[in-house]
């Protein structure tokens, strides 16, 4: 009999066919559980599969007397209660850099989509305005790659793989993180000295309560009026409020924007505003991407029925 694991999280069923294959899988399709399955069979729950950023604290765990692991499918663990877990002795496993190299990717393409505005020369072109030789002030010449600024927030695997596609654009790389690496880069004490350095800030940071709204309105500011930040992490760690002022009265050039607070519903505040470029995370969402993290989330899964250690367990620093 095939081992039962509850899918906590809503996710597509193409998504979830490789687990359907090995386990027996009761799918919440992001509902309460206890709104979609019985008492009886939630209290029967070894194994949970869930997205990182869903909430799960330790009210919801202990809906689930037996649980003993919580695998996020993605790198993120941000929305896991990790005291509450480990209170339970529950083991907490993900996908570290499974997606590092396309989400790294699409923060290139949010960066070089704002600072060279291809939507506004998209339309520019659509729109008949470059055959009638119409002027556009959006369209005047902006800066290229070449000695650029970049700061990167975070030099986790994602970060680090930003950090070596900008180098390979000629652009100037420095970041700022809890820990100096060895890296071929110019390394900041403070994200404030970073943003005072930088012309485009590439949030890489992993979510959390210590990066809850960092990046405000004197960050933003220090950006200065040609500055822009591309967010590929979470939208948490932006002052949503501060960018959108930000953005508005031009104390920043632009964003590119992958995250958002409250996911799939980007404030209209940001989508009206034409110097942004919005992405609906996508930033992990490549094939290669989904059979990496598929294959971490059977690695730990196999690994906890089977009474062995996570091969992929969460490890706080």
């Amino acid at each position: 009999m095939a081992d039962k694991v509850l899918i906590y999280s809503r996710f597509p069923r193409t998504m979830m066919a490789p687990f359907a294959e090995r386990f027996d899988l009761l799918d919440t399709g992001g509902r309460p559980a206890r709104e979609v399955f019985s008492a009886e069979e939630l209290g029967g729950i070894r194994a949970m599969l869930t997205a990182g950023g869903t909430p799960l604290g330790a009210d919801t765990m202990d809906l689930f007397p037996k649980l003993g692991a919580i695998v996020c499918y993605g790198t993120g663990y941000d929305g896991v209660d990790l005291k509450a877990a480990a209170a339970r002795n529950i083991a907490v496993g993900h996908s570290p850099g499974a997606n590092a190299a396309s989400v790294a990717d699409i923060a290139m393409t949010l960066m070089l989509a704002t600072t060279r505005r291809i939507l506004v020369a998209d339309q520019y072109v659509r729109s008949g305005d470059w055959a009638s030789s119409k002027q556009s002030p959006m369209m005047r010449p902006q800066a290229g790659m070449p000695g650029r600024s970049i700061g990167v927030y975070g030099m986790g695997e994602i970060g680090r793989k930003i950090a070596a596609r900008c180098a390979a654009f000629e652009s100037e790389v420095g970041y700022f993180s809890r820990t100096k690496h060895d890296l071929p880069y110019q390394y900041f004490p403070t994200l404030e000295a970073l943003a005072d350095w930088c012309s485009v800030l590439m949030i890489a940071v992993r979510a959390g309560a210590e990066t809850q709204h960092v990046v405000n309105a004197d960050i933003l500011k220090r950006l200065g009026a040609d500055g822009y930040v591309v967010n590929i992490s979470r939208g948490s760690v932006i002052d949503e409020n501060a960018l959108v002022t930000a953005l508005s009265d031009k104390t920043i050039a632009g964003a590119g924007l992958d995250v958002y607070e409250t996911e799939p519903h980007a404030p209209d505040a940001l989508t009206a505003l034409p110097n942004v470029v919005f992405a609906p995370h996508i930033g992990g969402h490549t094939l290669e991407s989904h059979v990496a993290m598929q294959n971490c989330v059977i690695a730990n899964l196999d690994a906890y029925f089977a009474d062995k250690p996570l091969p992929y367990s969460v490890r706080e620093s």
